[in-house]
């Protein structure tokens, strides 16, 4: 494959870097919704803080953008907010209120967003090793936190998993153990 040119490059960028909006756009929707769902339970202050947390990483994401000459493309980032209104339409096995494989469900999908994230950073910071106007420390953190936002997705995603999937497993971890034949992963409580 051919190297491509300087405009090419940048063009290629700003479609990068607009489709990470996108999803960011999506993902902090979704993050506000689960928030709200959840306030008042126990997943509630987490959630709230993910949500807080990916909306200042959608920024960070602007004000990068800004720096690349990289203009944002409302089109795209509309996309991103009515695929999450879309992605509201799974089939969760009930018709009008909420299952608990909806949760399951949305973690997974929150948690994939902040590794879809996370390699948007990594390539920035290869990207930042060629031009200075990428602030390398500020990639520093925003790296750190996405990791840190994936093992938290992570632990609650297990905890519904098996709160969901795992009979008799609503509530805290039993201290006898999981069933004869059943093993559950590191960390389920």
């Amino acid at each position: 494959m051919p190297t491509p040119s300087a405009h090419d490059a940048q063009y290629l960028l700003g479609l990068y870097l607009n489709d990470h909006l996108a999803g960011s756009s999506a993902g902090v929707e979704l993050l506000k919704r689960a928030a709200k769902s959840h306030h008042g339970r126990p997943f509630g202050p987490q959630l709230e803080r993910l949500a807080r947390e990916v909306a200042q990483d959608r920024e960070s994401l602007k004000e990068i953008m800004r720096s690349l000459d990289v203009s944002e493309r409302r089109s795209r980032a509309a996309l991103g907010w009515l695929g999450e209104k879309a992605g509201r339409l799974k089939l969760n096995g009930r018709l009008f209120s909420r299952s608990p494989l909806s949760d399951v469900l949305e973690l997974e999908g929150m948690r994939l967003g902040v590794q879809g994230k996370r390699s948007g950073w990594l390539t920035l910071r290869i990207l930042a090793e060629t031009d200075d106007r990428i602030d390398t420390a500020q990639l520093a953190r925003l790296l750190e936190r996405a990791e840190e936002q994936a093992e938290t997705l992570e632990e609650l995603r297990t905890r519904c998993a098996v709160r969901t999937f795992v009979p008799g497993r609503a509530g805290p971890a039993r201290k006898a153990g999981p069933a004869k034949g059943h093993s559950l992963p590191r960390g389920a409580f």
